[in-house]
Formats: structure tokens, sequence, C-alpha cells
């Protein structure tokens, strides 16, 4: 069992994940804190990223304010620069992965020959980077703990995992998002590439959970320039974390058995901090004021109880 780092008003429970802290609140609100943790291939790495939560708190906040008419979503405000509050779903197990192009995860299987990925058919002849001829759902199922699974639309609906009428729902939702992101990323000079979206259920209704177009749960190219770049056969122009996941592939790790995590120097790690907080100002259009204090302690803590006082929690 995780042991719970503070006590926060109202507190029913405490969930640890990979990358974030959750507190439950009473019975319909939660308190996440997003850490500097950082992980990759389902493998939470052994140093914090100075910053890195604020940046995936405030991407995830400025796009769930900006899609909160076209898809309902568990986010209420921000009381401090890496905790976010909201209300408390019943997550559904299934994470729909929306690909635009064929990229990350899904470029890799297909070099490797396979051209259907989770029951969807991909067709011959493509590049990597590459646009698909429509956004596509691939959608994993949510571990606990290790890796993700892929999944089909008809083993989910066969396994009775999810529900049919509320995985439809997923679908219409996750196509929306997408859609919508691709807009605002064009604003920015951008192309969406491929994303993830989180469900949970709220008196039987569904809404969109967790982070929201961050570099942790999606991948952009810079739209400048990408044609030239496909035409010659050269790497796109990455805003993600894909570039944390080349830098370890390249030192032999990937979350396989047997496999140790590279040493991440000082200077390593202070450059992923920096490459964070650019993606923050490109994704956002706004300047990035990393917070002095980047723990959920002092001010931080003191505005996160603040708030849910004024919730009606003491």
């Amino acid at each position: 069992m995780v042991e719970q780092p503070i006590q926060l008003p109202g507190q029913t429970g405490f969930y640890r994940g990979k990358v974030r802290d959750v507190y439950y609140i009473g019975d319909k609100h939660l308190v996440m804190v997003a850490s500097n943790r950082i992980s990759a291939f389902d493998v939470v790495l052994p140093r914090p990223i100075p910053g890195k939560g604020q940046v995936l708190n405030q991407i995830a906040a400025h796009v769930l304010r900006s899609t909160a008419d076209l898809v309902p979503n568990w986010f209420i405000d921000t009381p401090a620069p890496m905790v976010s509050v909201g209300l408390k779903a019943e997550p559904i197990p299934v994470e729909m992965v929306v690909r635009g192009y064929l990229s990350g995860h899904a470029w890799r299987q297909y070099e490797a020959g396979h051209r259907q990925l989770c029951g969807v058919s991909l067709p011959n002849g493509l590049r990597a980077s590459d646009p698909l001829p429509e956004p596509v759902i691939t959608p994993t199922t949510k571990a606990k703990e290790g890796h993700d699974s892929d999944i089909s639309r008809e083993e989910i609906m066969g396994s009775g995992l999810v529900a049919p009428q509320v995985y439809q729902q997923m679908e219409r939702f996750s196509l929306i998002l997408f859609a919508a992101g691709t807009r605002m990323a064009a604003e920015r000079g951008l192309i969406l590439v491929d994303t993830k979206y989180e469900f949970g259920l709220v008196d039987g209704r569904v809404i969109l959970m967790d982070e929201v177009h961050t570099p942790d749960s999606s991948r952009f190219f810079v739209a400048l320039g990408y044609e030239d770049r496909q035409e010659q056969g050269l790497p796109q122009e990455q805003l993600s974390k894909e570039f944390v996941r080349q830098w370890l592939i390249a030192h032999g790790f990937q979350g396989r058995p047997g496999e140790q995590v590279p040493n991440m120097t000082d200077a390593w790690v202070q450059e992923i901090g920096a490459r964070y907080a650019s993606l923050y100002e490109r994704i956002t259009g706004l300047s990035f004021l990393q917070a002095k204090h980047g723990d959920f302690t002092g001010e931080n803590y003191a505005q996160t109880v603040k708030f849910l006082n004024n919730l009606g929690y003491h």
C-alpha cells in the first residue's frame, strides 16, 4: 500500500499513479497533483523533472476549459500550479487512443509488418509520420501497474468490459475532442498526431477524465516544413515526450524484462525540463512561469486546502 504524503480536508482515499497523486475528497470530488515524476514505456524513471508537473497540469487545464462546451469533463479549477480539483468519477478501464498519423507505437507495429492495430486495418504503402486516411481509435486496456495492452472494439464489446452504449459515447467524445485538438493545434502551427483520452462515469453519465493534449498524453508535429520532411524521408520535428522514449531506446531500454533504465545525468534532466517548458509555450501560446515551489507543500498545499474549504470540506 502506498503511503500518502499528506492529509486534506474531507479526504476519503488516496491513489498514487505513475506520475500523479490523487486525493479522493468526500463522495464527489478529487484533488489531482501532477508530480515531477516522468514515465516511459510504462516505467517511472528514477529522476524527477523540474517543472514538469506544472507544465502538464496547466496545459490540461487550458484544454479542459477550452473544450468543456463540447464534451463534459471532470475539471473545476486549479488552486495551485500543479494541482487540479474536479469531480470524482468511476473510471472506465479502457483508454481511447486516437491516431491521425502513423507514428510512435503504431509505426513500430506497422514497420514490423502488422497491418492491423486493435482491429483497425491500416493500408499498405505508408511511411513513418504519414497521415492516415481518417483518424482511427486504437483502444488499450488501462493497467494499474505495468504495461497497457492493445484491445479491439470487438473485444471490448464482446467481453462486456464496457457497456456498448457507454463505449459508443466514448468513441463519439474522443473524435469530437480530437477534431477540437486538431483545430487548436493548427492555430499554433502544430499538427496533433495522436493522443489518448480517459473517461469515467458520474451518476451514469460519461465524462472526460485526467489530462488532455499534454506532451505526456499526445504527440504533435511542427506544421511548418512537414510536407518537405516527408518528401525527403526526414524525421518530423515533434513536440511530445517521444524524445525521452527515443533517448531510452538509443540507450537500450524499452521497459522489457531484464532491461535497466540508463543513468540520467543532471544535464539531461535539465534539458528535459527545458523542453517541457518550451512545449507548454508552443502548445498554449502562453509564457511559462515556473513556480518557485514545485512540490505539494507550503503555499501550494495551503491554497488547495482553502479551495476545499470553500467547497464545504473542513
